[in-house]
C-alpha cells in the first residue's frame, strides 16, 4: 500500500509541511532514519546513487552526504540539533549549491498504534526566495519517491 504525501507552503510563511504515514512501527521509521546503511537505500528521488561522508545522528551531531547522477553531484550537510530515539528531531539542512541558505527542519514521530506510525515535518527557509526555489526544485517528487522507498525498506526491517 502506498500512503499518500502531503506536502504544504503556507502563505506568507517561510515554511513547509508535510505529512507522510508508513504501515510499519515508530520504531523502525525512526531506525530507517538514524542508521546510515539504512538512510543510503531511501532517501532521494529514484536514479540518484548517494554516498554519506559523514552521519552522526545525535544532539550536536552532523552529517554531510551527496546525491550524484549523471548531471552532476549534490551535496548536503547539517547538525542534528535536537535527537529524542522514536520520537523527535530538530535539524539544520544545507544544498552546497547555495550557500548560507539553511532550513532549520523539525521531524516528529507519530506512533499510531497498530504497526502504523507518521512522520511530519517542518522547513523553516531563511527567505521566501529560498523556499520557492526548493519547491520549484522538483523536492516534491524527490520526496515523494523517497518516501516510496523508504516503505519498501521498512517492509523488509
Amino acid at each position: 500500500m502506498t500512503n499518500a504525501f502531503n506536502l504544504t507552503a503556507p502563505v506568507d510563511t517561510l515554511a513547509m509541511e508535510f505529512t507522510r504515514e508508513f504501515d510499519a512501527p515508530v520504531e523502525a521509521l525512526f531506525r530507517a532514519h538514524a542508521d546510515p546503511e539504512l538512510v543510503k537505500k531511501w532517501l532521494g528521488p529514484r536514479g540518484l546513487e548517494m554516498t554519506i561522508e559523514e552521519w552522526d545522528f545525535k544532539s550536536h551531531g552532523g552529517y554531510r552526504y551527496a546525491h550524484k547522477d549523471p548531471s552532476g553531484e549534490y551535496r548536503f550537510n547539517g547538525t542534528f540539533h535536537t535527537v529524542r530515539e522514536n520520537e523527535f528531531v530538530l535539524q539544520t539542512f544545507e544544498f552546497e549549491g547555495a550557500p548560507d541558505m539553511v532550513n532549520l527542519e523539525f521531524m516528529w514521530f507519530e506512533d499510531l498504534g497498530g504497526g502504523r506510525s507518521r512522520l511530519r515535518g517542518r522547513s523553516i527557509c531563511p527567505n521566501t526566495e529560498a523556499r520557492d526555489a526548493l519547491l520549484s526544485s522538483g523536492m516534491e517528487g524527490g520526496m515523494t519517491e523517497g518516501y516510496e522507498k523508504l516503505d519498501e525498506l521498512l517492509g523488509t526491517l
